[in-house]
């Protein structure tokens, strides 16, 4: 990027929008598509840009089956594999990583439905995550990322070899401490020691002559002499053989699999470049979530509309003082191009031209922008600005001479596909000629059609504005008068207020001087200003009142909507009610006729005896007065569906109530770790590449040191956080007490039982106490494991020999334990 860009972003303010959108990459190829992207002109470019971005947006809020985290780069070592290079272990991990999460995006993709995200699928199309390359890592490394012992045969063996000599080597120590001990020459509380990774009996100095071995190391005092058994020297010899053999085989394993893999390069390299886009994506689009922004629409006719518009960093530094930013309403149309903004000072001027500036400079960017998706941008070919102080001692630049230089620029260039942004125009000299310059500059502006948004105090450029054969149209912030205090809010079509002679009674000038500096104004200025502040207390009186009114129509239009649903649907029921209605009286006429029938034919059969006549008017009385206790309870529940009707349109009135929708994107830090990931140990603050991942610990390449840490002691970090952190001088580690750990001190045992525990289990109980240890400072702790088979015991002292600051780790005293305990000591 050129240096002119360079100062446009700073001035923008868009440098800090980059650097954000950095921040969120995982991968260096990420973070330099970031550095590498242009501001654009091509409105087909843009847009491409800006769906991508969308899309990924919408991804992150909705969808769960995407891969958020195992971003790897990649490249790096595939392209010297193109060209006859071998693979590293790490190197194969990392692959291994990268190829999971393309088949988990491409899996994506492809299942989900067609034409939802069709830009991303159009990226994806033509990537692979080839099967037989994933298939064959799986052949070499287990899940922790280390080669199998069955990625050959050849490797199986030599393992095994060596597993089987290191037994023989431990039996065959202890076998010859206990002779030693026998003879008199070793003492009889004496144990194994190791050092340097070699296993050495401990013998008193006065009688190592009778010992045959080597002496490899002696004790502070010199009394005592750390000895290599001769015998054991070959057994060690034969081992480092075999652990070379084993380096050996497993290169070729890598070089095979190198030779394998270099066909698959191309396409290798095309699913890591897939991925590195999803991952630029993706820190686009999460920054764009940061920022609350959406996608706007692209201009048909030239017109710059924002619409409830935010500057994202003024809000991100108001939320963190809780406070809310005003959104910002502002249109420059072919009709009105240029936008004079005038005002009193730390009213809000600024903020609206950089607000407009820096949002058009995102959206041709690529980037998604602060406002109501329904705004509207044009595509220029190039934005301009001068904004600040651009002095300079070297170059002999006053402010105002800077000022001319990038006036110069912008009359040179400036076209109706050009965007000048100029930030107290004519400032920096006499007000009169700088007035008189600034206004010929905006004649200038105007007649080459440019677009702009532009601050000033000056009066005539006021005037020049309110002209109606300009394209100039007045702005002004708005100022409550009465509290002498700035609104933020900007009103389109009158001029603004300096509001000087009220700001130097507010702040306590003397009255005297307030009223004599009017009287040298002149009474045209003071009342210029006198009947703007009117003008404008009017307009904001009018627009409250048709505010309250469109709030007004609107509740009555609601109402009656409300009121003639309810109306239909009272209509509907009374519809089904009476139908009901109908259909039980014709069944009731067709019972009763059926009855009174029946009665008739009883009558006449029993020849008017009174008895039975009697009788059946008796029977067609009670059916009569069921029918009319029928009719009584039909009522009731005729009105029982009424009332619940409208209980349950009052209940449906009571239960509006916003829904907020606060949909989150899964916090990247604490997704699984992958192999070649970059993370940071907390305890540190050292920083360092995954290596190996298990279900509990991980470990971390630092510089050339591999250490195995539980997965709750690091955090994934970005690659620019890994850079800066690296290069960063080291701080001395600060040793800091409090109550707090001198009680947890006091609580804490240095004695720890884990017998009967499963070796797993016993491992991860060791850890943690061995951390505690090390962090209260104890200088030793002692483990009961017992002895049994010596599987646990030897799993526990391979482990703790492994933590750094662990000094020594040995059985105990024969008398307190012996091989049934193990004695930890720290540096």
């Amino acid at each position: 990027m050129n240096s002119v860009d360079a100062r446009l972003e700073s001035k923008l303010g868009f440098d800090k929008v980059r650097a954000a959108i950095q921040g969120r990459c995982s991968t260096d190829y990420a973070a330099a598509r970031v550095a590498e992207e242009e501001f654009s002109a091509d409105e087909s470019e843009i847009r491409r840009r800006q769906v991508l971005t969308d899309e990924m947006r919408l991804i992150l809020m909705f969808e769960d089956g995407f891969p958020t985290a195992g971003y790897i780069d990649a490249i790096p070592f595939l392209e010297p594999i193109g060209k006859n290079a071998s693979i590293d272990l790490l190197s194969l991990g990392k692959l291994r990583t990268l190829l999971d999460t393309l088949r988990r995006a491409l899996h994506f993709f492809h299942t989900v439905k067609e034409g939802i995200y069709p830009n991303l699928q159009h990226l994806a199309a033509g990537v692979n995550a080839p099967a037989e390359v994933i298939a064959r890592i799986d052949a070499i490394l287990d899940r922790h990322g280390e080669m199998k012992d069955t990625a050959s045969d050849d490797l199986y063996s030599i393992r095994r070899s060596i597993k089987e000599k290191e037994i023989n080597i431990s039996k065959r120590m202890n076998a010859i401490l206990r002779q030693a001990q026998a003879d008199g020459i070793a003492d009889a509380d004496a144990s194994v020691s190791i050092r340097d990774g070699k296993m050495l009996i401990p013998v008193s100095s006065a009688k190592k002559r009778q010992f045959q071995g080597y002496i490899y190391d002696e004790s502070a005092t010199g009394k005592t002499a750390f000895m290599e058994p001769a015998e054991i020297v070959a057994l060690q010899n034969e081992i480092a053989q075999l652990h070379f053999d084993e380096t050996r085989e497993m290169a070729r394993i890598l070089y095979e699999f190198a030779e394998f893999l270099r066909p698959f390069v191309p396409e290798l390299i095309a699913g890591a470049r897939f991925v590195g886009e999803l991952d630029f994506n993706m820190a686009k689009a999460q920054v764009a979530l940061d920022y609350i922004a959406g996608m706007p629409v692209v201009s048909e006719d030239g017109t710059l509309r924002l619409r409830k518009a935010r500057h994202p960093l003024l809000e991100k530094s108001l939320r963190k003082e809780g406070k809310e930013i005003v959104p910002l309403t502002l249109t420059l149309s072919p009709e009105k191009r240029i936008l004079l903004i005038s005002g009193p000072n730390a009213g809000g001027k600024s903020v609206c031209l950089k607000t407009a500036g820096l949002l058009q400079y995102m959206f041709q960017w690529g980037m998604l922008i602060p406002t109501s998706e329904t705004s509207e941008l044009p595509v220029f070919k190039r934005i301009m600005v001068s904004i600040g102080d651009d002095q300079s001692l070297e170059n002999d630049l006053s402010t105002y001479s800077s000022f001319l230089t990038d006036m110069k620029a912008m009359l040179a260039a400036a076209d109706d596909q050009t965007l000048v942004l100029i930030d107290e125009f004519g400032s920096g000299t006499e007000p009169a000629a700088g007035g008189a310059i600034a206004e010929a500059i905006l004649h200038a502006l105007d007649e080459k059609c440019a677009y702009g948004v532009i601050t000033t105090h000056y009066t005539n450029l006021k005037l020049y504005a309110a002209g109606a054969e300009t394209h100039v149209v007045n702005g002004a912030m708005q100022f409550d008068a009465a509290t002498v205090a700035p609104l933020f809010r900007l009103e389109t079509g009158l001029p603004g207020s300096s509001f000087a002679f009220e700001l130097a009674r507010k702040m306590g000038l003397p009255e005297p001087l307030v009223h004599d500096a009017e009287q040298r104004a002149g009474e045209q200025f003071v009342g210029m200003e006198r009947n703007l502040r009117k003008i404008a207390r009017s307009r904001r009186a009018l627009d409250e009142k048709l505010t309250r009114i469109k709030a007004t129509d609107k509740t009555l239009e609601g109402l009656t909507d409300r009121y003639e649903k309810e109306l239909e649907e009272i209509k509907e029921m009374r519809r089904q009610i009476l139908d009901e209605a109908r259909a039980e009286a014709e069944k009731i006429v067709r019972e009763a006729n059926k009855r009174v029938e029946g009665t008739i034919r009883v009558i006449r059969e029993s020849q008017a005896d009174k008895e039975q006549t009697k009788q059946a008017r008796a029977q067609l009385q009670t059916f009569l007065g069921a029918l009319a206790e029928e009719k009584e309870k039909r009522e009731d529940y005729i009105e029982g569906k009424l009332k619940k009707v409208q209980q349950r349109k009052s209940r449906r009135r009571q239960e509006q109530a916003p829904k907020n929708d606060d949909a989150k994107m899964a916090a990247w830090r604490s997704a699984p770790l992958k192999v070649g990931e970059k993370v940071r140990i907390l305890s540190g603050g050292m920083v360092g590449e995954v290596s190996i991942v298990s279900t509990k610990a991980v470990s971390v390449v630092v510089g050339s040191v591999v250490t195995k840490l539980p997965l709750d002691r690091v955090e994934r970090i970005t690659s620019n956080e890994y850079k800066a952190a690296a290069q960063a001088p080291a701080e001395r580690p600060r040793q800091v007490y409090d109550a707090a750990l001198t009680e947890r001190k006091a609580r804490f045992k240095p004695e720890l039982d884990v017998r009967g525990e499963r070796v797993n289990d016993a491992l991860e109980i060791v850890m943690h106490f061995i951390d505690d240890a090390i962090m209260l400072g104890v200088p030793s702790v002692r483990i009961l494991h017992g002895k049994g088979t010596g599987a646990l015991r030897e799993e526990i002292q391979k482990y703790v020999r492994t933590v750094p600051g662990v000094k020594s780790a040995q059985d105990e005293h024969i008398q307190l334990g012996g091989s049934g305990v193990t004695v930890i000591t720290f540096d």
